[in-house]
């Protein structure tokens, strides 16, 4: 009997063990791992490819939702969300036949969860769950609201940074580093979330650890290996990589 291979990702340790348990009872499961939070989740995934993941929405750093869009939806296995979302937020997920288990769950409810991605795997029916979770992921970023201002603590004062004030944005940990001229500033935020609050008509995600001001890019020249060096008018040289290349094809309507 091939066995369903299965990931477990919960920041909480009792709920990693609660899981992982659970799972370890079923003759057809095989656990092939634990991660406690997104970005080892995201690793795991494409380094073991599972057949199964049970995945907790709400997660520091970086959320369920933001290792679907990380991973990417074609590569991602058929999941079983982990969530103490309110029913409001669950519509979410029934409106596009997603499984999920609502946090505390009990094991009736385990088991038909288990038992409904059984059905889908033993019938190869997993094809359209990446479609259905890219539109998931869309609805979620749609109905979160743009802000044109970010709150920003240092050294116990507040800063109120309009957002078309930055020229770019990058990855620092857990937090993003926003550069406005030659000043910058530090946000407890995940790139992908700082990204779904910033208007996409203006700000363009250019590599996995950066986001820059549209209107702040002065040109574009041919680099290595299929990436662009991106000139930002403050002369700042960051790289446009081969991954986002054709998603600013697709903005931009016109081949780079």
């Amino acid at each position: 009997m091939k066995k369903i291979r299965t990931l477990v990702v919960d920041d909480e340790p009792l709920a990693r063990e609660r899981l992982t348990n659970l799972l370890s009872a079923e003759p057809d499961i095989e656990v092939i791992g634990q991660c406690r939070d997104g970005e080892e989740a995201a690793t795991a995934i494409v380094d073991h490819t599972p057949d199964l993941v049970f995945l907790d929405v709400q997660m520091p750093a970086m959320n369920g939702f933001e290792v679907i869009d990380t991973v990417g939806s074609e590569r991602m296995p058929l999941v079983i969300f982990v969530t103490a979302y309110d029913q409001h937020a669950l519509k979410a997920f029934q409106v596009r036949a997603l499984d999920y288990l609502l946090k505390p769950f009990d094991r009736d409810r385990f088991q038909e969860a288990l038992q409904r991605a059984r059905t889908y795997i033993q019938r190869d029916e997993t094809g359209d769950i990446g479609r259905r979770l890219l539109a998931l992921v869309k609805d979620l970023r749609r109905d979160q609201p743009k802000t044109d201002r970010l709150v920003v603590k240092s050294g116990g004062r507040l800063f109120f940074l309009r957002t078309d004030e930055i020229d770019w944005i990058e990855a620092a940990g857990n937090y993003v580093r926003l550069h406005v001229g030659p000043v910058s500033h530090l946000l407890r935020e995940t790139m992908n979330a700082i990204e779904g609050r910033l208007d996409p008509e203006k700000f363009f995600r250019i590599h996995r650890s950066r986001i820059v001001n549209m209107e702040r890019i002065q040109e574009m020249q041919p680099w290595l290996n299929g990436e662009y060096a991106v000139l930002l008018r403050t002369g700042t040289r960051l790289t446009l990589s081969r991954g986002y290349r054709e998603k600013l094809q697709d903005r931009l309507a016109r081949p780079v």
